[in-house]
Parts: C-alpha cells; sequence; structure tokens
C-alpha cells in the first residue's frame, strides 16, 4: 500500500504546484463563464458562471469570518465541530485551497490541526457524536492526505485516517449497513450509511484498503434492505422514501459499483422527477440530500448533470444570505453554508470522491 499512497501523494503535489504556479490561484483552473454566454447542451457539462463564482466566494469569505479561534466550525453551541470543520476545510478544498497554500492557507492549517488534534485526544479513535462526524472526518482525512504544506503532516493524517476506517469497518452491522454508534450491534439505517460508505469510497480512492466483502454488503443492504421497487427510491429504515434517503442511497450504490444496474437507474429517475426536490420548503433535508444527488448526477453521466446542475445552482443563488452564508436562522446547523459551497463548486473537480 504504501507505494500507492506515495504515488498518490507524489501526483496530488505535482497537480498543486502546478496550479499555483501556472494559474496563479487554483481556483481559475476552471473556467468562470458569463451567465450570458453559458448554454449546455445535454452532452456538455456545464462550467461555473460568474454568478455561482461570486456566491462561492462570498461563502466562503463568511466561513473565514466565523471560523472559531481554535481553528472549527461548529454551531453556536460548539456542538457537530467535527462534522463542521470537516465540512468547511472541504468547502475550501472544491476551490483548490489546501492548508498551507494560498491566501486562506494559515486559516485552513488551523482547521486541519483542530481535527488532528481532536483525533490525538480521542482514546478510542472515534469523532464527534454520531457516525456522520466520523464519515465527514474520514472523508476530509482522505482527501488531505498529501495535500498540505508540511510533510510532516501525512504521517499524522495517515494514522488518523487508518484509525478512522477500521472503526468503520469493524462498526458495518451483519446486514451491511451502519447506525448512529460505531458498533455493529447499533442497527443500520440509510441516512447513515450513505454518509460511512462514501467515507469508505474516498479512503479507497485515498489507497487505504476497504475490503471487497465491505462493499459487496453494502451493495446488499441497500438493494434488499432499503430500495423500493414501488417508489424506485431508499427508505430510511427499510423500504420505502425520502429523497435525502433516495439521494445518499443511491450515490453510495454508485460508489459501490453499481452504475449501470435497474435499481440505481430507477433511484435516479426517481429523483428527477421527483416535484419537492427543489423546493426549500417541501424538501425537508434540502441541503443534505443535495450534497448527495450532485454527486450522484456527476456519476451519472454528463447528460444528467448537464440538466441538474443549473437547477440547483440556481435554487443555492436565491437561498444565499445577504452575509454569504446559507444558514437560515441565527442559531443554525454548521453544514448548511459548506455543502451548498461543495455543490456550487462542483465544476471544479478537484476532490476525487467527486469525481466520475
Amino acid at each position: 500500500m504504501n507505494s500507492i499512497v506515495n504515488a498518490k501523494i507524489f501526483c496530488r503535489k505535482i497537480w498543486l504546484t502546478f496550479a499555483l504556479a501556472i494559474l496563479g490561484s487554483p481556483i481559475l483552473a476552471a473556467q468562470v463563464v458569463p451567465e450570458r454566454e453559458q448554454s449546455p447542451s445535454r452532452t456538455e457539462a456545464p462550467e461555473l458562471t460568474e454568478e455561482a463564482e461570486k456566491a462561492i466566494e462570498r461563502g466562503l469569505k463568511f466561513l473565514l469570518a466565523n471560523q472559531n479561534p481554535d481553528g472549527s466550525w461548529a454551531s453556536d453551541n460548539g456542538d457537530y465541530a467535527i462534522a463542521g470543520t470537516s465540512l468547511g476545510l472541504m468547502a475550501f478544498m472544491v476551490e483548490g485551497q489546501f492548508p498551507g497554500f494560498g491566501r486562506h492557507g494559515k486559516a485552513l492549517d488551523r482547521a486541519k490541526n483542530y481535527l488532528l488534534k481532536r483525533s490525538k485526544e480521542s482514546s478510542t479513535g472515534t469523532m464527534g457524536v454520531k457516525m456522520y462526524e466520523m464519515g465527514l472526518f474520514t472523508i476530509a482525512m482522505s482527501e488531505l492526505w498529501g495535500m498540505t504544506k508540511d510533510p510532516e503532516d501525512n504521517k499524522v493524517i495517515q494514522e488518523a485516517l487508518e484509525r478512522s476506517v477500521k472503526i468503520i469497518l469493524r462498526s458495518q452491522s451483519p446486514l451491511g449497513g451502519w447506525r448512529y454508534a460505531p458498533r455493529p450491534d447499533a442497527g443500520q439505517d440509510t441516512s447513515v450509511t450513505s454518509m460511512v460508505f462514501v467515507s469508505l469510497a474516498s479512503a479507497r480512492e485515498a489507497g487505504v484498503l476497504v475490503p471487497d466483502e465491505t462493499i459487496k454488503r453494502v451493495t446488499g443492504y441497500l438493494r434488499d434492505q432499503a430500495w423500493d421497487e414501488r417508489t424506485g427510491g431508499f427508505g430510511y429504515q427499510g423500504k420505502g422514501y425520502t429523497i435525502a434517503c433516495t439521494a445518499g442511497g443511491v450515490y453510495a450504490a454508485q460508489l459501490a459499483g453499481n452504475r449501470e444496474t435497474e435499481w440505481v437507474e430507477a433511484a435516479l429517475n426517481s429523483l428527477e422527477n421527483n416535484p419537492k426536490m427543489f423546493s426549500r420548503k417541501d424538501n425537508g433535508h434540502f441541503y443534505y440530500s443535495h450534497y448527495y444527488a450532485m454527486q450522484a448526477m456527476v456519476q451519472a453521466g454528463d447528460n444528467r448533470y448537464a440538466n441538474w446542475y443549473p437547477k440547483i445552482r440556481d435554487a443555492l443563488i436565491s437561498l444565499q444570505q445577504p452575509n454569504g452564508s446559507w444558514q437560515e436562522k441565527e442559531k443554525d446547523y454548521p453544514h448548511k453554508t459548506p455543502m451548498a459551497i461543495i455543490i456550487l463548486g462542483t465544476p471544479h473537480r478537484y476532490i476525487p470522491v467527486y469525481q466520475r
């Protein structure tokens, strides 16, 4: 595995050096197209518009202005700091910005150091209060590995990542899913399973071993326990349909190697034909569901991506608050703003787990 890891680190370092040296800022690597000039065909993936890029910049400025002194992002009462900080880092990474580099390098270093400190302080290796946070932490570590300025970080990040993956692997239920607690007897639901498996896919992309048997069991859970032939979508616990679980379930199923199956196709169709999908009022888990749905459409190919991205792009731009955030109340969960940025930044394709 070391040769795989070393090759990954080398290639990603070469990419980052090239982007910084030749482009001045990694953000410029994705072409920004004025709104009036953009008219993607059904076979051409859409690119960033100037309006979307400005929305991303306002969102990143909000995150910088609201970063805690210890480097974290969390809810106002300090909850969900692992999830908020992991997503906050990824919001910058989706724009090609990494700890130690560029104008925000110091702020991102603080966020990285906060997560590594929390990992070191955890006697069990578990992170956060639920497996959602464990999954997001694992994605962040996977994408940070080999991409920070200080080479001494690599070993620390590697150790934190591998320990996190081991906990996730041994917490898989006999039926193939995961639930809130890091125990195999905790049960399973489609929401947690989707988050956790996406993190394993990210770790695998980074070079960490994820057994084929684990992936096979995830497929079995999603197809046999959660997918509902009547609705075409996924239920929360058992068969049924929720927008968020269908979006997360189909993305996890794609990453598990089921892209061309009839049941995955049916789930994609159900999302495309759901009239509540782009309604903030009717889609209760709006940001969470679109975080998955956007990436599912990327996996489904350029036709679906080209049709989907402009809709969620325009919806998110309309929902952005005057302060640059996507917080809808004074005390809100910390995931909404970074998830919105990650969705808007999809054309950059800088984070491997968000690539096809």
